[in-house]
């Protein structure tokens, strides 16, 4: 039986509505996972305002999922995010809702680091699942010592063979998630660990010539070695 719910924020971005309604309607990957794009006259989109209005419903039955963003020009070329995510889980409640909601404080961080840094700029996607070793309760603390980050605002090395070293910022930090962002690239580890999956991560490649499938099989064989023996 499932049991519905709502997560509900506000948030102050550092761009246009029309940066922020374009960045919450492409699903190419910028700042979360790829999703199909919505058009006006698609089923799912339910309020199609540009640039202020967004809402989107999937439903099957007793089940749906809806995301709806309210967008709002402030002064000093800000704006304010309104995000409303509602919907049906249907096993786990507890637990599902506080990984979606600690999802969502990542995802709007990741959104506000893009627009700050790569707003208009379009990502090359990549991510990785970790091996099954990585649900222990100690998986993202394994990832964050390989990596050696100690604290938010720390600049790291990104030694990972396969591609090519650089230097990354730890622009959030917290017992669930690391990001990490490079002069082209926001690298993004998710400690699934803590609600009965894995540890994974995601990769938006902004430089020019990225190349997707190199990164994502040089995190991959990273991932797997973090967690090897």
């Amino acid at each position: 039986m499932g049991k519905e719910f709502e997560i509900k924020r506000e948030v102050v971005l550092p761009a246009t509505p029309e940066q922020v309604f374009a960045a919450a309607t492409t699903g190419t990957g910028n700042w979360m996972f790829p999703t199909p794009e919505p058009s006006p006259g698609d089923p799912a989109v339910k309020v199609w305002e540009p640039p202020h209005h967004v809402a989107f419903r999937q439903e099957s039955g007793d089940w749906f999922n809806a995301l709806e963003y309210v967008i709002e020009a402030r002064d000093g070329g800000t704006t304010t995010l309104r995000y409303v995510h509602s919907g049906v889980f249907t096993d786990d409640w507890d637990n599902q809702y506080d990984g979606a909601s600690k999802h969502t404080d990542f995802y709007h961080h990741t959104l506000a680091q893009y627009l700050t840094y790569f707003a208009d700029r379009t990502a090359a996607f990549a991510q990785t699942t970790g091996p099954a070793a990585s649900s222990t309760p100690d998986g993202l603390e394994k990832v964050k010592r390989a990596l050696g980050v100690t604290h938010e605002g720390q600049t790291v090395r990104l030694d990972v063979p396969g591609a090519d070293p650089v230097d990354a910022v730890v622009d959030y930090l917290n017992p669930y998630f690391i990001g990490l962002r490079t002069p082209d690239a926001l690298h993004r580890v998710f400690g699934r660990n803590h609600f009965g999956a894995t540890v994974d991560t995601t990769h938006h490649l902004f430089g020019a010539g990225a190349d997707a499938d190199k990164t994502g099989q040089a995190w991959q064989s990273w991932l797997n070695g973090v967690f090897a023996g």
